[in-house]
């Protein structure tokens, strides 16, 4: 069964701006040039980086050398712990503006909630602060749980548009997706691949519609809605990872997919939701 969705969906933001529901991850990769412009020549309309990949000098590079002009090519960046607080967190946008070479950001989120409570949520009014400046368009959070949310809630400073998670069968989040859901924040899904620990549900699964396993579990990340954001520093699985628009995964195997669930045994990377 054909998908009605393609590289180009993409998902409605609190701001008004459209988020592609595909994203290439550039994390641990200290040469994302290459991916970034396979990505871009393949029709990927997204990039998710961060201040402390230290590449986000070299996606605005891939994103000048691509010719894709700047308005069609949506750029995620967060910023992390160390650099929160609200001064911090204006310098830091300042500091990304100038390593991209942009004069506005898409999405900047807050990397986590590790400062603890009241630098984060000064860092969260310095996104606010940026946005309303025109430097950003839109803002989030990643890594937060329940709590970290509901504290900006009761701030009384606007909902989070999005916040970026691990999300992927053996670590799956419920209550913050069902928290996220609820409140209309976007997920979107770090690690979709799992790094490569694939079990042989997975692979057979995959089998069945003639894709491969990192296919799979993208397709499976869409059709929960999630924004997925698989990352590869090779061209060719840059290519390959988004070729899950001739197939949809059946509601039985969804749910077997789905009945993989360890909790926060099955991350795989680090997951700082139990932060103070």
């Amino acid at each position: 069964m054909a998908s009605t969705l393609n590289l180009q969906s993409t998902i409605k933001l609190p701001s008004g701006y459209e988020l592609p529901r595909i994203g290439l991850g550039v994390y641990r990769n200290d040469d994302c040039k290459p991916a970034c412009l396979a990505a871009l020549k393949h029709g990927y309309k997204h990039i998710d980086s961060a201040r402390m990949y230290r590449n986000e000098a070299q996606v605005g590079e891939a994103r000048r050398e691509s010719g894709v002009p700047r308005d069609q090519v949506f750029i995620t960046s967060k910023v992390d712990s160390p650099e929160h607080g609200f001064e911090k967190t204006l310098a830091a946008i300042d500091s990304s503006l100038k390593n991209f070479g942009f004069d506005y950001i898409d999405l900047m989120l807050l990397h986590s909630p590790l400062s603890g409570k009241e630098r984060r949520l000064e860092a969260y009014k310095a996104l606010i602060e940026a946005r309303n400046q025109g430097k950003l368009r839109s803002i989030g959070v990643s890594n937060y749980g329940v709590k970290h949310l509901e504290e900006i809630k009761a701030a009384g400073l606007e909902t989070p548009a999005v916040n970026q998670l691990e999300v992927q069968p053996f670590c799956q989040q419920k209550d913050i997706v069902e928290y996220c859901n609820k409140h209309g924040i976007v997920i979107e899904a770090y690690c979709p691949l799992i790094r490569g620990a694939w079990n042989d549900t997975i692979v057979n699964i995959g089998k069945k519609y003639n894709k491969d396993p990192a296919q799979t579990l993208v397709r499976w990340s869409i059709q929960h809605g999630f924004v997925s954001l698989p990352k590869s520093s090779k061209p060719e699985r840059v290519v390959s990872n988004v070729d899950i628009y001739d197939f949809e995964l059946s509601a039985e195997d969804m749910a077997t997919l789905d009945g993989l669930d360890r909790g926060a045994k099955g991350a795989v990377a680090w997951n700082p939701v139990d932060a103070e």
